[in-house]
Protein backbone atom coordinates (compact mmCIF):
# COMPACT_ATOMS: atom_id res chain seq x y z
CA UNK A 1 0.00 0.00 0.00
CA UNK A 2 1.31 3.68 -0.59
CA UNK A 3 -0.48 7.38 0.26
CA UNK A 4 -1.41 9.30 -2.55
CA UNK A 5 -0.39 13.27 -2.62
CA UNK A 6 -3.54 15.77 -3.25
CA UNK A 7 -3.31 18.57 -6.15
CA UNK A 8 -2.81 21.91 -5.04
CA UNK A 9 -5.68 23.13 -3.49
CA UNK A 10 -7.11 26.69 -4.71
CA UNK A 11 -7.78 28.59 -1.15
CA UNK A 12 -9.49 31.54 -2.87
CA UNK A 13 -11.59 29.15 -4.88
CA UNK A 14 -12.67 27.18 -2.07
CA UNK A 15 -13.76 30.24 -0.24
CA UNK A 16 -15.49 31.75 -2.75
CA UNK A 17 -17.62 27.99 -3.43
CA UNK A 18 -18.04 27.87 0.34
CA UNK A 19 -19.55 31.62 0.71
CA UNK A 20 -21.77 31.29 -2.38
CA UNK A 21 -23.30 27.60 -1.21
CA UNK A 22 -23.92 29.61 2.27
CA UNK A 23 -25.47 32.42 1.12
CA UNK A 24 -27.40 30.67 -1.33
CA UNK A 25 -28.11 27.28 -0.20
CA UNK A 26 -27.56 26.95 3.80
CA UNK A 27 -29.10 29.61 4.95
CA UNK A 28 -31.91 29.15 3.44
CA UNK A 29 -32.37 25.85 4.44
CA UNK A 30 -31.31 26.74 8.33
CA UNK A 31 -33.98 29.09 8.14
CA UNK A 32 -36.60 26.19 7.24
CA UNK A 33 -34.98 23.83 9.78
CA UNK A 34 -35.09 26.12 12.96
CA UNK A 35 -38.53 26.85 13.13
CA UNK A 36 -39.19 22.55 13.41
CA UNK A 37 -39.61 22.08 17.39
CA UNK A 38 -38.02 18.61 17.16
CA UNK A 39 -36.55 18.06 20.50
CA UNK A 40 -34.83 15.57 21.86
CA UNK A 41 -36.97 12.61 23.47
CA UNK A 42 -36.00 13.34 26.78
CA UNK A 43 -37.73 16.83 26.43
CA UNK A 44 -40.57 15.57 23.91
CA UNK A 45 -41.33 11.96 25.18
CA UNK A 46 -43.80 12.00 22.36
CA UNK A 47 -41.83 12.94 19.71
CA UNK A 48 -42.36 9.99 17.71
CA UNK A 49 -46.22 10.88 17.40
CA UNK A 50 -46.03 14.59 17.40
CA UNK A 51 -43.53 14.06 14.15
CA UNK A 52 -41.70 16.94 14.58
CA UNK A 53 -38.23 14.55 14.36
CA UNK A 54 -39.38 12.93 10.96
CA UNK A 55 -40.12 16.35 9.42
CA UNK A 56 -36.64 17.91 10.88
CA UNK A 57 -34.68 14.77 8.82
CA UNK A 58 -36.47 15.09 5.75
CA UNK A 59 -35.85 18.59 5.27
CA UNK A 60 -32.01 17.37 5.84
CA UNK A 61 -32.50 14.48 3.71
CA UNK A 62 -34.36 16.53 1.09
CA UNK A 63 -31.71 18.77 0.88
CA UNK A 64 -28.88 16.06 0.65
CA UNK A 65 -30.65 14.90 -2.50
CA UNK A 66 -31.17 17.99 -4.28
CA UNK A 67 -27.23 18.70 -3.53
CA UNK A 68 -26.40 15.39 -4.34
CA UNK A 69 -22.30 15.29 -4.97
CA UNK A 70 -20.80 12.63 -7.27
CA UNK A 71 -20.66 9.21 -6.05
CA UNK A 72 -22.75 9.59 -3.14
CA UNK A 73 -26.13 7.73 -1.76
CA UNK A 74 -28.16 9.37 1.34
CA UNK A 75 -30.78 7.19 3.13
CA UNK A 76 -32.64 7.95 6.68
CA UNK A 77 -32.36 5.20 8.85
CA UNK A 78 -35.06 4.25 11.14
CA UNK A 79 -35.26 1.72 14.23
CA UNK A 80 -38.57 0.80 15.65
CA UNK A 81 -38.83 3.22 18.66
CA UNK A 82 -35.57 5.41 18.36
CA UNK A 83 -35.23 8.18 16.65
CA UNK A 84 -34.02 8.47 12.94
CA UNK A 85 -30.54 8.27 11.69
CA UNK A 86 -29.53 10.21 8.47
CA UNK A 87 -26.37 8.66 7.08
CA UNK A 88 -24.94 9.78 4.09
CA UNK A 89 -21.66 7.75 1.87
CA UNK A 90 -19.39 8.94 -0.50
CA UNK A 91 -17.48 6.97 -2.45
CA UNK A 92 -13.38 7.82 -2.58
CA UNK A 93 -12.79 9.35 -5.46
CA UNK A 94 -9.86 7.31 -6.00
CA UNK A 95 -9.63 3.61 -5.82
CA UNK A 96 -9.41 1.89 -2.20
CA UNK A 97 -10.30 -1.51 -1.13
CA UNK A 98 -9.29 -0.60 2.52
CA UNK A 99 -12.71 0.12 3.29
CA UNK A 100 -11.33 3.21 5.39
CA UNK A 101 -13.10 6.78 5.89
CA UNK A 102 -13.56 10.18 6.96
CA UNK A 103 -16.61 9.95 9.27
CA UNK A 104 -18.71 13.23 9.91
CA UNK A 105 -20.82 13.84 12.66
CA UNK A 106 -23.49 15.75 13.89
CA UNK A 107 -26.87 16.11 15.42
CA UNK A 108 -30.56 17.42 14.22
CA UNK A 109 -32.91 16.85 17.55
CA UNK A 110 -32.56 20.68 20.14
CA UNK A 111 -33.18 21.42 23.04
CA UNK A 112 -36.49 22.99 24.57
CA UNK A 113 -37.07 26.41 24.26
CA UNK A 114 -35.73 28.20 27.48
CA UNK A 115 -37.49 31.63 28.28
CA UNK A 116 -35.20 34.99 28.25
CA UNK A 117 -35.52 35.80 24.12
CA UNK A 118 -35.14 39.00 23.55
CA UNK A 119 -37.70 40.89 21.55
CA UNK A 120 -38.24 39.88 18.00
CA UNK A 121 -36.38 36.69 18.65
CA UNK A 122 -37.47 33.02 19.82
CA UNK A 123 -36.72 29.26 20.01
CA UNK A 124 -38.67 28.58 16.63
CA UNK A 125 -38.40 31.95 14.76
CA UNK A 126 -35.16 31.88 12.62
CA UNK A 127 -33.78 35.59 12.22
CA UNK A 128 -31.25 36.50 10.39
CA UNK A 129 -29.37 40.18 11.68
CA UNK A 130 -25.81 41.45 12.05
CA UNK A 131 -24.18 38.38 10.52
CA UNK A 132 -25.92 36.01 12.72
CA UNK A 133 -28.88 33.25 12.39
CA UNK A 134 -30.80 33.29 15.88
CA UNK A 135 -33.07 30.41 16.31
CA UNK A 136 -32.67 26.93 18.36
CA UNK A 137 -30.48 23.85 16.63
CA UNK A 138 -28.80 26.36 13.80
CA UNK A 139 -25.64 26.17 15.66
CA UNK A 140 -26.05 23.29 17.73
CA UNK A 141 -25.71 21.68 15.35
CA UNK A 142 -28.35 21.99 12.40
CA UNK A 143 -25.48 23.54 9.96
CA UNK A 144 -23.25 20.42 10.47
CA UNK A 145 -24.95 18.11 8.03
CA UNK A 146 -24.70 21.46 4.96
CA UNK A 147 -21.10 22.44 6.29
CA UNK A 148 -20.03 18.76 5.67
CA UNK A 149 -21.72 18.20 2.77
CA UNK A 150 -20.36 21.21 1.12
CA UNK A 151 -16.64 21.20 2.32
CA UNK A 152 -16.75 17.48 0.31
CA UNK A 153 -18.72 19.62 -2.76
CA UNK A 154 -15.52 22.18 -2.68
CA UNK A 155 -13.18 19.39 -3.19
CA UNK A 156 -14.76 17.77 -6.20
CA UNK A 157 -15.82 21.43 -7.71
CA UNK A 158 -11.66 21.79 -8.28
CA UNK A 159 -11.39 18.46 -9.13
CA UNK A 160 -9.51 17.74 -5.78
CA UNK A 161 -9.52 13.72 -4.93
CA UNK A 162 -10.91 13.03 -1.06
CA UNK A 163 -11.36 9.88 1.11
CA UNK A 164 -14.20 7.75 0.94
CA UNK A 165 -16.90 9.96 3.78
CA UNK A 166 -19.90 8.88 5.54
CA UNK A 167 -22.12 11.46 7.26
CA UNK A 168 -23.65 10.42 10.54
CA UNK A 169 -26.11 12.64 11.49
CA UNK A 170 -28.33 11.35 14.61
CA UNK A 171 -31.20 12.95 16.22
CA UNK A 172 -30.75 12.02 20.13
CA UNK A 173 -27.39 13.84 20.96
CA UNK A 174 -29.02 16.08 23.59
CA UNK A 175 -30.52 12.84 25.20
CA UNK A 176 -27.24 11.40 25.79
CA UNK A 177 -27.38 9.90 22.60
CA UNK A 178 -28.33 6.48 23.90
CA UNK A 179 -29.97 5.78 20.29
CA UNK A 180 -26.94 6.13 18.72
CA UNK A 181 -24.96 2.92 19.55
CA UNK A 182 -27.73 0.60 18.13
CA UNK A 183 -27.39 2.81 14.88
CA UNK A 184 -23.58 2.69 15.32
CA UNK A 185 -24.11 -1.47 15.26
CA UNK A 186 -26.52 -1.83 12.24
CA UNK A 187 -24.17 0.34 10.56
CA UNK A 188 -20.74 -0.72 11.06
CA UNK A 189 -19.74 -2.17 8.09
CA UNK A 190 -20.94 0.83 6.18
CA UNK A 191 -19.02 3.11 8.38
CA UNK A 192 -16.06 0.49 7.71
CA UNK A 193 -12.33 2.17 9.51
CA UNK A 194 -12.56 5.43 10.14
CA UNK A 195 -9.19 7.23 9.81
CA UNK A 196 -10.16 10.68 10.86
CA UNK A 197 -13.63 11.67 12.76
CA UNK A 198 -14.98 15.33 11.84
CA UNK A 199 -17.42 16.65 14.19
CA UNK A 200 -18.83 20.03 13.95
CA UNK A 201 -20.88 20.19 17.16
CA UNK A 202 -17.98 21.85 19.70
CA UNK A 203 -17.86 25.81 20.64
CA UNK A 204 -14.76 28.01 20.00
CA UNK A 205 -13.03 30.61 22.24
CA UNK A 206 -13.09 33.51 19.56
CA UNK A 207 -14.46 33.87 15.75
CA UNK A 208 -10.99 35.19 14.52
CA UNK A 209 -9.45 31.29 14.46
CA UNK A 210 -9.86 27.62 13.96
CA UNK A 211 -10.47 26.38 17.51
CA UNK A 212 -9.61 22.59 18.01
CA UNK A 213 -11.58 20.58 20.72
CA UNK A 214 -8.90 18.02 22.81
CA UNK A 215 -11.32 17.05 25.44
CA UNK A 216 -15.29 17.19 26.79
CA UNK A 217 -16.38 16.60 30.29
CA UNK A 218 -18.97 13.77 30.89
CA UNK A 219 -22.23 14.14 32.10
CA UNK A 220 -24.05 12.82 34.93
CA UNK A 221 -28.05 13.98 34.81
CA UNK A 222 -31.01 12.98 37.30
CA UNK A 223 -33.61 14.11 39.35
CA UNK A 224 -33.11 14.33 43.08
CA UNK A 225 -36.57 13.86 45.32
CA UNK A 226 -36.89 14.48 48.82
CA UNK A 227 -40.28 13.61 50.57
CA UNK A 228 -41.12 14.78 54.40
CA UNK A 229 -44.80 14.98 54.11
CA UNK A 230 -47.97 12.86 53.01
CA UNK A 231 -48.90 16.50 52.28
CA UNK A 232 -48.72 20.32 52.80
CA UNK A 233 -49.39 21.61 56.48
CA UNK A 234 -50.12 25.37 57.47
CA UNK A 235 -45.99 26.64 57.96
CA UNK A 236 -46.98 28.36 61.14
CA UNK A 237 -48.25 25.38 62.65
CA UNK A 238 -45.97 22.92 61.42
CA UNK A 239 -42.65 24.99 61.16
CA UNK A 240 -40.23 24.18 64.02
CA UNK A 241 -41.60 21.08 64.25
CA UNK A 242 -41.35 19.44 60.30
CA UNK A 243 -37.84 20.57 58.90
CA UNK A 244 -38.34 21.65 55.08
CA UNK A 245 -37.85 19.41 52.01
CA UNK A 246 -36.24 22.20 50.71
CA UNK A 247 -33.48 22.59 53.91
CA UNK A 248 -33.11 18.85 53.72
CA UNK A 249 -32.49 19.18 49.52
CA UNK A 250 -29.88 21.87 50.49
CA UNK A 251 -28.22 19.36 53.41
CA UNK A 252 -28.12 17.02 50.95
CA UNK A 253 -26.41 18.98 48.03
CA UNK A 254 -23.48 19.88 50.86
CA UNK A 255 -22.69 16.70 50.28
CA UNK A 256 -21.35 16.90 46.80
CA UNK A 257 -21.23 20.35 46.67
CA UNK A 258 -19.83 22.94 48.74
CA UNK A 259 -21.88 25.95 48.15
CA UNK A 260 -19.38 28.33 49.45
CA UNK A 261 -16.43 27.32 47.43
CA UNK A 262 -18.05 25.37 44.82
CA UNK A 263 -15.79 22.46 45.61
CA UNK A 264 -17.29 19.05 44.49
CA UNK A 265 -16.86 15.74 46.33
CA UNK A 266 -13.65 13.57 45.63
CA UNK A 267 -15.26 11.12 43.50
CA UNK A 268 -15.87 13.40 40.67
CA UNK A 269 -12.09 14.68 40.77
CA UNK A 270 -9.22 13.27 38.36
CA UNK A 271 -5.80 13.84 38.43
CA UNK A 272 -5.66 16.81 35.53
CA UNK A 273 -2.64 16.20 33.18
CA UNK A 274 -0.03 18.58 32.16
CA UNK A 275 -1.10 19.12 28.27
CA UNK A 276 -4.26 20.52 29.66
CA UNK A 277 -3.19 22.63 31.84
CA UNK A 278 -0.47 24.54 29.24
CA UNK A 279 -3.53 24.52 26.97
CA UNK A 280 -5.68 26.34 29.48
CA UNK A 281 -2.47 28.32 29.74
CA UNK A 282 -2.31 29.60 26.49
CA UNK A 283 -5.88 29.76 25.91
CA UNK A 284 -6.19 32.19 28.98
CA UNK A 285 -3.16 34.25 27.13
CA UNK A 286 -4.96 34.69 23.60
CA UNK A 287 -8.48 35.16 25.69
CA UNK A 288 -8.03 37.28 28.82
CA UNK A 289 -10.93 38.77 30.28
CA UNK A 290 -13.00 37.23 27.40
CA UNK A 291 -13.21 33.91 29.63
CA UNK A 292 -15.33 36.06 32.18
CA UNK A 293 -16.93 38.82 29.96
CA UNK A 294 -18.39 36.37 27.46
CA UNK A 295 -21.39 36.02 29.95
CA UNK A 296 -24.01 38.82 30.56
CA UNK A 297 -23.34 39.19 34.25
CA UNK A 298 -26.02 40.72 36.82
CA UNK A 299 -24.37 44.18 37.50
CA UNK A 300 -21.92 44.03 40.28
CA UNK A 301 -21.40 40.13 39.88
CA UNK A 302 -18.77 38.04 38.86
CA UNK A 303 -17.08 34.70 39.54
CA UNK A 304 -15.69 33.34 42.13
CA UNK A 305 -11.80 34.09 40.92
CA UNK A 306 -9.77 35.87 38.59
CA UNK A 307 -7.23 33.73 37.94
CA UNK A 308 -8.20 32.86 34.20
CA UNK A 309 -6.34 29.41 34.09
CA UNK A 310 -8.02 27.76 37.26
CA UNK A 311 -11.25 29.17 35.83
CA UNK A 312 -10.50 27.41 32.54
CA UNK A 313 -9.74 24.16 34.49
CA UNK A 314 -12.65 24.53 36.54
CA UNK A 315 -14.67 24.59 33.49
CA UNK A 316 -13.07 22.04 31.19
CA UNK A 317 -11.52 18.78 33.92
CA UNK A 318 -13.40 19.21 36.75
CA UNK A 319 -16.94 18.88 37.64
CA UNK A 320 -19.87 21.28 38.64
CA UNK A 321 -23.00 20.94 39.33
CA UNK A 322 -25.88 22.63 38.27
CA UNK A 323 -29.62 22.76 39.03
CA UNK A 324 -31.31 22.97 35.93
CA UNK A 325 -34.94 22.57 37.42
CA UNK A 326 -37.65 22.80 40.19
CA UNK A 327 -40.72 21.43 40.88
CA UNK A 328 -42.84 20.59 43.75
CA UNK A 329 -43.43 24.57 44.56
CA UNK A 330 -46.00 26.94 43.33
CA UNK A 331 -45.00 30.06 41.51
CA UNK A 332 -44.07 33.00 43.53
CA UNK A 333 -47.70 34.32 42.79
CA UNK A 334 -49.45 31.56 43.89
CA UNK A 335 -47.02 30.90 46.61
CA UNK A 336 -49.36 30.50 49.94
CA UNK A 337 -47.99 29.80 53.68
CA UNK A 338 -48.05 26.39 53.51
CA UNK A 339 -45.07 24.24 54.43
CA UNK A 340 -44.35 21.92 51.05
CA UNK A 341 -44.39 17.96 51.48
CA UNK A 342 -41.69 17.23 48.53
CA UNK A 343 -39.17 19.18 46.66
CA UNK A 344 -38.08 17.74 43.52
CA UNK A 345 -35.07 19.03 41.84
CA UNK A 346 -32.88 18.20 37.74
CA UNK A 347 -29.33 18.00 38.79
CA UNK A 348 -26.98 17.86 35.99
CA UNK A 349 -23.34 17.04 37.46
CA UNK A 350 -20.49 17.80 34.74
CA UNK A 351 -17.53 15.27 34.97
CA UNK A 352 -13.90 15.40 34.51
CA UNK A 353 -13.25 13.88 30.61
CA UNK A 354 -11.52 11.03 32.31
CA UNK A 355 -13.23 9.80 34.99
CA UNK A 356 -15.98 6.87 34.31
CA UNK A 357 -19.47 7.49 34.43
CA UNK A 358 -20.73 4.76 35.83
CA UNK A 359 -18.66 4.86 38.14
CA UNK A 360 -19.38 8.23 39.45
CA UNK A 361 -22.68 7.97 38.60
CA UNK A 362 -23.01 4.56 41.66
CA UNK A 363 -21.33 6.51 44.22
CA UNK A 364 -23.66 10.34 43.88
CA UNK A 365 -26.13 7.94 43.93
CA UNK A 366 -24.99 6.61 47.82
CA UNK A 367 -23.64 9.79 48.78
CA UNK A 368 -27.18 11.90 48.03
CA UNK A 369 -29.36 8.92 49.77
CA UNK A 370 -27.86 7.27 52.62
CA UNK A 371 -28.85 8.09 55.60
CA UNK A 372 -31.17 10.85 54.99
CA UNK A 373 -32.04 13.43 57.06
CA UNK A 374 -34.87 13.30 59.31
CA UNK A 375 -35.60 9.93 58.10
CA UNK A 376 -36.79 11.90 54.73
CA UNK A 377 -38.06 9.60 51.60
CA UNK A 378 -35.03 10.60 49.44
CA UNK A 379 -34.11 9.23 45.86
CA UNK A 380 -31.68 10.37 43.54
CA UNK A 381 -33.65 9.01 40.10
CA UNK A 382 -30.22 8.53 37.41
CA UNK A 383 -30.89 9.71 33.59
CA UNK A 384 -28.01 8.12 31.32
CA UNK A 385 -24.79 8.87 32.86
CA UNK A 386 -22.11 9.84 29.77
CA UNK A 387 -18.34 9.25 29.92
CA UNK A 388 -16.18 12.43 28.89
CA UNK A 389 -13.61 12.02 26.09
CA UNK A 390 -10.09 13.24 26.20
CA UNK A 391 -8.86 13.14 22.20
CA UNK A 392 -5.62 11.11 21.47
CA UNK A 393 -2.67 13.17 20.37
CA UNK A 394 -2.51 14.38 16.79
CA UNK A 395 -0.86 12.57 14.36
CA UNK A 396 1.67 14.93 12.54
CA UNK A 397 -0.01 15.11 9.00
CA UNK A 398 -3.47 16.51 11.17
CA UNK A 399 -1.57 18.93 13.13
CA UNK A 400 0.11 20.54 9.95
CA UNK A 401 -3.44 20.39 8.07
CA UNK A 402 -5.53 22.40 10.60
CA UNK A 403 -2.52 24.65 11.01
CA UNK A 404 -2.18 25.37 7.65
CA UNK A 405 -6.38 25.83 7.43
CA UNK A 406 -6.76 28.34 9.93
CA UNK A 407 -3.36 30.26 8.69
CA UNK A 408 -5.52 30.08 5.12
CA UNK A 409 -8.77 31.08 6.16
CA UNK A 410 -8.79 32.91 9.52
CA UNK A 411 -4.85 34.62 8.89
CA UNK A 412 -4.18 33.04 12.39
CA UNK A 413 -2.75 30.08 13.92
CA UNK A 414 -5.39 27.27 15.13
CA UNK A 415 -5.79 26.85 18.93
CA UNK A 416 -7.01 23.78 21.40
CA UNK A 417 -9.46 24.13 23.88
CA UNK A 418 -10.76 21.89 26.18
CA UNK A 419 -14.76 22.02 26.34
CA UNK A 420 -16.79 21.91 28.85
CA UNK A 421 -19.50 20.41 27.53
CA UNK A 422 -20.30 16.37 26.00
CA UNK A 423 -20.56 14.77 22.93
CA UNK A 424 -21.54 11.05 23.90
CA UNK A 425 -20.15 10.03 20.59
CA UNK A 426 -16.78 11.47 20.55
CA UNK A 427 -16.22 8.59 24.01
CA UNK A 428 -18.11 5.80 21.94
CA UNK A 429 -16.07 6.33 18.80
CA UNK A 430 -12.17 6.41 20.78
CA UNK A 431 -13.16 3.53 22.17
CA UNK A 432 -14.45 2.12 19.43
CA UNK A 433 -12.02 2.83 17.08
CA UNK A 434 -8.32 3.66 19.10
CA UNK A 435 -6.75 4.49 16.22
CA UNK A 436 -8.98 6.94 15.08
CA UNK A 437 -7.78 10.96 14.65
CA UNK A 438 -10.14 13.72 15.61
CA UNK A 439 -10.99 17.29 14.20
CA UNK A 440 -13.68 18.55 16.63
CA UNK A 441 -14.70 21.90 15.90
CA UNK A 442 -17.54 24.45 16.09
CA UNK A 443 -19.27 27.96 15.77
CA UNK A 444 -20.41 27.99 19.34
CA UNK A 445 -18.51 30.86 20.30
CA UNK A 446 -18.84 33.75 22.96
CA UNK A 447 -22.80 34.84 23.52
CA UNK A 448 -23.87 32.13 21.11
CA UNK A 449 -25.91 30.77 23.78
CA UNK A 450 -26.53 27.17 23.12
CA UNK A 451 -29.29 25.88 24.96
CA UNK A 452 -30.24 28.84 26.12
CA UNK A 453 -32.07 31.91 25.40
CA UNK A 454 -31.05 33.99 21.91
CA UNK A 455 -28.99 31.08 20.90
CA UNK A 456 -27.32 31.90 17.35
CA UNK A 457 -25.23 30.88 14.57
CA UNK A 458 -22.43 32.86 13.52
CA UNK A 459 -22.56 32.83 9.81
CA UNK A 460 -18.87 34.08 9.11
CA UNK A 461 -17.89 31.77 11.58
CA UNK A 462 -19.16 28.82 10.39
CA UNK A 463 -18.39 29.80 6.26
CA UNK A 464 -14.35 29.71 7.71
CA UNK A 465 -15.17 26.36 8.92
CA UNK A 466 -16.57 25.08 6.06
CA UNK A 467 -13.71 25.83 4.26
CA UNK A 468 -11.20 24.47 6.72
CA UNK A 469 -12.53 20.91 6.84
CA UNK A 470 -12.54 20.66 3.00
CA UNK A 471 -8.82 21.50 3.77
CA UNK A 472 -8.34 18.99 5.95
CA UNK A 473 -9.95 16.50 3.56
CA UNK A 474 -7.89 17.33 0.83
CA UNK A 475 -5.13 16.34 3.22
CA UNK A 476 -6.09 13.23 4.81
CA UNK A 477 -3.76 10.58 3.60
CA UNK A 478 -5.45 7.98 1.01
CA UNK A 479 -4.09 4.42 0.26
CA UNK A 480 -4.25 2.84 -3.16
CA UNK A 481 -3.15 -0.61 -3.84
CA UNK A 482 0.48 -0.54 -5.33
Amino acid sequence: MSETQSPQLDPTGVQQFVNQLWDEEIIPALKAYIPIPNKSPDFDPDWEDHGYMQEAVTLLYDWCEQHALAGMTCEIVSLPGRTPTLVCEIEATQPDTSNDCVLLYGHYDKQPEFDGWHDGLGPWLAVEQDGKLYGRGGADDGYAVFASLTAIAALQQQGIPHPRCVLLIEGCEESGSYDLPFYVEQLRERIGNPLLVVCLDAGCGNYEQLWITTSLRGMLPGTLKVKILQEGQHSGVAGGIVPSSFRIMRQLLERIEKAATGEMHPALSVDIPRHAIEAAELMSQILGREIIDQFPWTPGAGPEADDMVELLLDNTWRASLATVGFSGAPSVADAGNTLRPASEAKLVIRLPPTLEAEAAATAVKQILEEAPPYGADVTFELNTAQTGWSAPQEAPWLADAIQQSSQTYFNKPAAHMGLGGTIPFMKMLGDAYPETQFMVAGVLGPHSNAHGPNEFLHIEMGKRITACVAHVLAHVPQRTPE
